[in-house]
């Protein structure tokens, strides 16, 4: 079972990552970009993910996995049930999420 205390860990150990509260939700960016965003009531937890693999992904487990509102499917964004989410699951959806809006140089550098 993930936590937020979880995600906050995860996230803020990774370079260039800051924490920001935006209408009542924590967001969690790489300069102008949200990679990571908890709901307000912090049950559920957004994260950039390929558009091209989110069926797929929900495909899987559509009881923990699902579509952001329509508003957001122009992005690349999947949500989760973060109460089903924890370990290393969670480690990598996050180190995953955030590998996508760092430049290569700065993952490479990290992931030595």
């Amino acid at each position: 079972m993930g936590t937020v205390d979880e995600v906050r860990g995860v996230a803020l150990s990774l370079p260039r990552t800051t924490e920001h509260l935006i209408r009542d939700r924590v967001k969690f960016r790489v300069g102008r970009i949200v990679y990571l965003a908890l709901s307000q009531d912090e049950t559920t937890l957004g994260f950039a993910f390929p558009k091209e693999e989110r069926d797929a992904l929900i495909a899987t487990d559509p009881a923990r996995f699902f579509l952001p509102p329509v508003s957001d499917l122009r992005f690349n964004w999947v949500c989760g049930h973060l109460a089903t989410l924890g370990g290393d699951e969670l480690r990598d959806l996050i180190v995953d999420a955030w590998r996508m809006v760092v430049p290569k140089r700065v993952y490479t550098a990290w992931a030595r």
